[in-house]
Formats: C-alpha cells, structure tokens, sequence
C-alpha cells in the first residue's frame, strides 16, 4: 500500500474557514431602524402587558380584596414590568432585560405626569365653563356685584387688565436684568460671576411670600406717605423678584449651550467681545432665551401671595399701577373661593379657566416668536 505525501505548498497555506448555509432556514428580519423594535419583540411588548392585565384582574378582582382602579394599575404596571422583563430575558440578555424595566418605568412616570395635568385642566374646565357661556363675564368688573349674584352681571376684566398691567411691568424689569445677569455669568466670568451663580441658584428657591414681605416692607412700609402703597407697582416688583432668578438661571444655562468655536470664530475676524455676543451668542440662543422667559412668566403669573401682601384686593378697573389697590387673577381667584358661596366659587373657576388660557396663548406666542425668522438680516447674508 501507497501513500502520497502531501504537498508542501498545500501545506504552507493557513486553512480557511468556510461556513455552511442552510438553504431552509428562515433569514433574519432587519432592524427597521436605530432603537426601534423589531416586530417580534413589539409582539413581544403587547403580549406581556396583555398578560399582565389578566393577571392583575385575577388579583384584584378574585384573589385579594384590592378594590379600585389605583389598585388595579398599580397591580397591572407590576405585573408588565416583572412579564415583560421575564420575556426579554428568554430571547436576549441581561441588557435587554435592564432595557425592557428601564422602558416600563420611564413610560409609567410620563403617563402618570401627562395624566395629573390633564385631570388638573379638566377639572378646573369642568368647574369653570358655566360663567364662560356669559360674554359679561370677560367684558365687565366686579362693581356693585355681590357674591350670590348670577353669572348675568359681573366679570373679571379688571383682574385681566390687572394681571397684564402687573406681568407687563414686571418682564420689563427682569427681561434686561436676567439676561444681562446670565451674560456675565457666562461671558465675562471671574470670581465675582461665581458669587453671582451661587446668589441665583440660592434665589430660585425664594418662597413668594418672601418676596412679598421684601416689597412689602422696603417699598410700601419704609416709603410710607411718600410712596404709592399698595398698588399694582408694588405687586410687579414682587413678581420681579420672583421671575428673576428663574430667567437668569435659564437663560444661563442656555447660554452655555452655545459652542464656543461660533465665539472663536467671531473674535478671530476682528469682533469685539460685545458685537460677539450681541450677534453671534444671543441670536443663537435666541429658542433657549424665550423658554427661559416663559418660564420666569409661569412662576409669576400664577403668584397670589405676594399680590395679596402688596397690591390688595379691588372688585373695579384700576388702570394706573400707582393708583391704589389693583386686582389679578391669582388674586381674584384667592378671594372669590373663601366667599363661600357656590355661585362665587363657580365665578373663581371660571377665573381660573381664563387664567389656563392665557398662559397657554402666551408659551403658544412665546414659542412662535423664538421660531421666527429675522428676514431682512437673512436676506442679506444669502446676498
């Protein structure tokens, strides 16, 4: 018997590997995009949480006394997670799993969130939507209305024109302020910038009724006869200092966004710090400084007790911010509701109805005006 010796070049060659394919195998399905699931494991997710609600009405409607529908979701949200993670981890790994949790509770919290402040809105419209059927009701004041009297006479214009009057003086006080704050913050810097972060972030936290005994007593009290007293100009101050600390803490935050290679840029053609900023940082930021205002204005808008402390109460139109006592809408709202009376506090609800409106047209506006396009300057740098 024979045998042949291999080739010495056969041998000088590494061995590859060559897989074997299965002709019958099904292929796999493709990922339909980044982080998106595919349909195995979104018929995974669906069954899980159809599971887990079976489950949860098992236990709480037969085998133990957990009567309610707090029980219920509760015991359901359980149930999803524990299914769910149980399922991921019969098909992947223990990052799957942590992902599948990860994902439960993150989606619980922004349902139970998006669901407090939807029943907040439809409580407070479901309350307030009768004296809303009145046009008296945002076209007259209060003057000679008593509160049993019926949603025919009455309104709240004087707390509407009250509230703007106060808002309008107070933005024009802490818009060049919070800005011009956050500005030296970031831009300018030093020591004395990191006193000023600490006394911002300090203030944030301020209780309004703080605010309120701050105005009260430097403005009203120390002024004395010399002063306006309590006025729509004392409410508007102590609203100012309620907004300010927000917009700068905002505004500064949003500022720090910016990159600096725009800042680099602007200074290595020749511009000055000031003309940087002015033209390069502040239009830049100019989405994240308009949601910096709106929520200065969501802080204040909605204050009562320093309104109380340094404005007072008045049931007719007061126009002149230094003209005595002048009415808002968190005000009127305050005082309507501890009348007692049905009728009034269906008044306060509608005046709180009004007051959703229009902070919900002012973030509508504000977002608006932070999207606009400055044309003519556009124009320009296209030429």
């Amino acid at each position: 018997m024979t045998t042949v010796a291999p080739d010495p070049e056969t041998l000088a060659k590494p061995a590859t590997f060559r897989p074997t394919y299965d002709d019958d195998a099904a292929p796999a399905l493709p990922r339909p995009g980044l982080g998106k699931p595919t349909p195995d494991e979104r018929f995974s997710k669906i069954g899980s949480w159809l599971g887990a609600l079976g489950l949860a009405w098992l236990v709480t409607q037969r085998l133990l006394p957990l009567e309610g529908l707090p029980w219920f979701l509760i015991t359901w949200f359980v149930f999803g997670t524990v299914v769910g993670a149980v399922s991921a981890a019969m098909s992947g790994g223990i990052i799957d799993v942590k992902d599948r949790v990860a994902e439960s509770v993150i989606t619980a919290t922004a349902l139970v969130v998006v669901a407090a402040v939807a029943s907040a809105i439809v409580f407070v419209f479901s309350r307030g939507w009768k004296p809303l059927t009145h046009l008296n009701f945002v076209t007259d004041d209060m003057s000679g209305v008593g509160p049993k009297d019926g949603f025919e006479v009455g309104g709240i214009l004087h707390a509407i024109v009250g509230s703007g009057i106060e808002l309008g003086i107070a933005l024009l006080i802490t818009l060049p302020l919070g800005i011009g704050t956050a500005v030296f913050m970031t831009e300018v810097g030093g020591r004395f910038a990191k006193v000023v972060r600490t006394v911002v972030e300090a203030m944030t936290a301020l209780p309004s009724i703080v605010a309120g005994l701050f105005i009260y007593t430097v403005f009203i009290i120390a002024l004395g006869t010399h002063g306006p007293g309590r006025s729509g100009l004392a409410a508007s101050l102590a609203i100012s200092v309620m907004m300010l600390p927000i917009i700068a803490r905002a505004a500064d935050v949003v500022l720090r966004v910016v990159p600096g290679g725009l800042r680099e840029a602007s200074l290595a053609l020749g511009a000055s710090r000031w003309r940087t900023v002015w033209h390069v940082v502040l239009p830049t930021a100019r989405p994240g400084l308009a949601t910096a205002v709106i929520l200065g204005v969501a802080r204040g808008v909605g204050e009562t007790s320093p309104v109380l402390l340094t404005s007072g109460a008045a049931g007719f139109m007061v126009t002149n911010p230094t003209d005595g006592a002048m009415n808002s809408l968190p005000l009127f709202i305050y005082s309507t509701v501890r009348s007692g009376e049905p009728t009034a506090i269906t008044r306060a609800f509608g005046a709180a109805t009004v007051l959703l409106i229009l902070v919900l047209v002012l973030f509508v506006t504000a977002r608006l005006l932070a999207r606009q396009r400055t044309g003519p300057s556009r124009s320009r740098s296209k030429k």
